[in-house]
């Protein structure tokens, strides 16, 4: 029996592939979250052998919660669910050594097969996927201008983002303006959905 945690934030998703894994005879879902930052607590106290993470989860995102269950956890391989508009996030995703990718439209008979190939120590790859991950540079980004573009994502204001970072407001526009242009943007909400869409926040 492959023991399944299952990480995804919507509802309607995680009922319907619930109940798709429940009519497989070798698989079982022993845990349900909805946050990322869930993910590593919940795997350490039912042990699956088989976490499906999606990418896109609130507090903590599904590729940075994956690379902590491989530290903490190891022996659980790891199945990432991403949308086939998100190839940044794949290449974020191999940079953090993980090897299983599922894109979410894919036919319903294609997640238990792949979670059993992941299970095995396979490798599951969609290569379209990873075809589109690779025309993806590095983030031109730095560490800095990464975490001010994540903030105001969140919808924080430079005021609200100068006083968690300990900076100036002055210095949060800088390095917005830095982002802005870094990624070919035109405005800030511009740059946010640029550097979504790459994977690079």
């Amino acid at each position: 029996m492959i023991r399944v945690l299952l990480a995804e934030d919507m509802h309607m998703i995680r009922a319907a592939l619930t109940a798709l894994l429940r009519l497989e005879p070798d698989i079982e879902v022993v845990a349900e979250v909805t946050r990322g930052d869930e993910i590593v607590p919940e795997a350490l106290r039912v042990r699956p052998d088989v976490a499906v993470v999606d990418i896109d989860l609130p507090v903590v995102d599904g590729i940075t919660a994956a690379a902590t269950l491989r530290e903490r956890l190891p022996a659980c391989r790891i199945l990432v669910l991403t949308a086939m508009g998100q190839p940044g996030h794949v290449r974020r995703a191999l940079a953090a050594g993980i090897e299983a990718f599922l894109v979410k439209d894919a036919p319903g008979d294609r997640l238990a097969e792949s979670i059993r190939r992941t299970a095995a120590g396979l490798r599951v790859l969609d290569a379209e996927l990873v075809s589109s991950a690779m025309e993806y540079g590095e983030s031109p980004l730095t560490a800095r201008e990464s975490t001010v573009l994540r903030e105001a994502a969140r919808g924080a204001s430079a005021k609200e983002i100068a006083a968690r970072l300990h900076l100036s407001p002055g210095t949060v526009s800088n390095y917005l303006t830095g982002a802005i242009a870094k990624t070919g943007a035109r405005n800030k909400i511009d740059a946010i959905r640029i550097a979504e869409d790459a994977g690079w926040l």
